[in-house]
């Protein structure tokens, strides 16, 4: 039936009838060949307006039946039906395709224990594997290894915190250097950091202490309404004085730790010249050069071109402020308070240190005189006493200075900076307030210039451009204003937190010294009174003045029979 002669709506007729005439008889493989080529010709024959026949269909049939030759003894059998182990075999079946070696494709070795221990997987039917025989990609494992344990342990952070630099600064190394008319004490600043704004990570510089004055001034300036830990005070008497030295070197070193762990400051060039500069002096200089404001505290008002000055009296209307303020006020007045109460304590253990000096110096002269070795002996182990007695109030002394004393010192100083941040914010009120009242005295002449018509066109044009200008400029300086309001509340919420932190690490290292200067004076004690009762039980009291601190300090006071090691020493010989 010819597949053009319309008797079918779907033109494929002639593919069932032949199809249930291969299953009825087998055909050769010409009359499939004659087949196959009679069912493609009309559908290259068929007007390109008719739907053509679904040929791929029928080829993909076709395929499937030429498979289906005259041998009743495929090794598969006949279709439709299993195969049979006892058909006789005349001609040999062709051999099925067999699957290449595994080695022999060039595979990746095994690449961990577990696909190693399978043998005969490469010989085995992979049913990832497609028709073409190529394995899939293998699956994916995760890598083990010695550090993946301590990785997964450690403790994420933040992105902020981890891309944030660390500083660790040292102020040490004071020495003098100078003539009698320019002496000055200069320290040796050592820095570790991880910030890549450094050429190396670790440096050192030597700075006196003009320098760090210069470095506070100027991160105030260019910071404004930031809290920047300012430098101790200057002394003119006794400031070559070994505890004011190590007292003042101790305060220098807190400050530059607090100004390079503040999240602002650390990224200011004036920090970073202060800390890396070999030639501090010039480049300085140099800074200078560039910006001459720098010292005339104009700093961020200065470039908008506003003025700093004072203005008016300033209303603080802020209720926030306000507390603060006051809160601040009263706080000053008691760390002075306690200032003083702590140097009448520094002041005491040094009058008790000075008392013990003199009283081992009695106690020396008494022994001197002294004919009787059983009391002159005790009276110069007693003078020794005092002499360990004196250099332990004298070591007290500076522990609180250095502990507690340059806390509150400190605090007192940073107070000062919060109120010149505080300065800074009522002069940016003031430039707000004056370039509102400029903005109106402008816009008064606008108007006035508009009412008198076009005849003063050319200076009416100038005038809207000065109007335009302090419109801008009052924009500005609302805009300094807010945000200094905004950065100070979070200056003073952050000097809150580290003042709780740094009085509770000064109190507990205060008392902590003062737990230690106890027991070794109690110990200082109770090792003489030993040595006091051994000689009540008749036994001559002798310690060698060259080991007189030894025998206090280190040596057993008596033997293990209770006599003194000097009298065991005296019974051997």
């Amino acid at each position: 039936m010819d597949l053009d002669s319309g008797d079918s709506p779907w033109g494929d007729e002639p593919s069932h009838f032949k199809s249930d005439q291969v299953r009825s008889k087998p055909m050769t493989e010409e009359e499939a060949a004659a087949e196959l080529q009679a069912d493609s010709g009309p559908a290259v024959r068929s007007p390109p307006t008719r739907r053509a026949p679904r040929g791929t269909r029928k080829i993909s049939a076709q395929a499937t039946r030429l498979e289906a030759v005259d041998n009743t003894v495929d090794p598969l059998g006949p279709l439709g039906e299993p195969p049979s182990e006892t058909t006789p075999t005349t001609d040999e079946a062709p051999a099925p395709p067999q699957k290449e070696p595994f080695a022999a494709r060039g595979a990746r070795p095994l690449s961990s224990p577990s696909q190693a221990s399978s043998g005969g997987m490469g010989d085995s039917v992979n049913p990832d594997e497609d028709v073409g025989g190529f394995r899939g990609p293998p699956p994916v494992q995760l890598p083990v290894d010695a550090e993946g344990t301590k990785r997964q342990s450690q403790p994420s952070v933040s992105v902020e915190q981890a891309a944030k630099p660390t500083f660790d600064i040292n102020v040490g190394d004071p020495h003098k250097v100078g003539d009698l008319t320019s002496s000055h004490i200069v320290y040796q600043v050592r820095t570790k950091t991880t910030s890549k704004a450094y050429r190396v990570p670790e440096f050192a510089v030597s700075r006196r202490y003009r320098d760090f004055l210069w470095l506070y001034n100027s991160l105030h300036t260019s910071n404004p309404g930031v809290v920047v830990a300012p430098p101790p005070e200057k002394q003119a008497v006794g400031r070559f004085d070994t505890n004011f030295v190590e007292s003042r070197r101790a305060a220098l070193e807190r400050m530059l730790n607090k100004i390079a762990a503040h999240p602002i400051l650390q990224h200011d060039a004036d920090l970073k010249i202060f800390l890396e500069s070999e030639a501090f002096t010039v480049d300085v200089k140099n800074k200078e050069n560039r910006e001459p404001d720098i010292g005339q505290s104009k700093g961020m008002l200065s470039s908008f071109g506003i003025s700093v000055g004072g203005g008016g009296k300033f209303v603080e209307h802020d209720d926030w402020f306000h507390d603060r303020k006051i809160y601040l006020d009263a706080l000053e007045n008691q760390l002075k308070g306690l200032l003083k109460a702590i140097d009448t304590v520094v002041a005491q253990r040094k009058g008790l240190a000075e008392a013990a000096g003199d009283f081992s110096g009695s106690l020396h002269a008494l022994a001197e005189v002294e004919l009787s070795p059983a009391l002159s002996t005790p009276l110069e182990g007693l003078s020794e006493l005092q002499l360990r007695i004196r250099e332990l109030y004298e070591r007290q002394a500076q522990q609180d200075v250095l502990t507690l004393g340059i806390t509150i010192d400190e605090y007192i100083r940073l107070i000062g900076s919060v109120k010149m941040a505080f300065s800074q914010r009522q002069k940016a009120f003031h430039s707000w307030h004056g370039a509102e009242s400029d903005l109106q005295k402008r816009k008064h002449t606008q108007d006035k210039l508009l009412r008198q018509g076009k005849t003063q066109q050319d200076r009416l044009n100038q005038v809207n451009a000065d109007v335009a200008d302090a419109e801008r400029k009052v924009h500005q300086t609302r805009l300094l204003f807010e945000d200094m309001g905004r950065l100070m509340r979070n200056e003073l919420q952050r000097f809150e937190k580290e003042k709780v932190e740094d009085f509770k690490s000064g109190v507990e290292t205060f008392l902590e010294s003062a737990v230690e200067g106890q027991k070794e004076l109690i110990e200082l004690w109770e090792t003489f009174l030993l040595q006091l009762d051994a000689g009540e039980e008749g036994l001559p009291y002798y310690v060698p003045p060259s080991t007189a601190g030894e025998s206090v300090e280190g040596s057993a006071p008596a033997s293990a029979t209770g006599e003194p090691a000097a009298v065991a020493a005296e019974d051997e010989s």
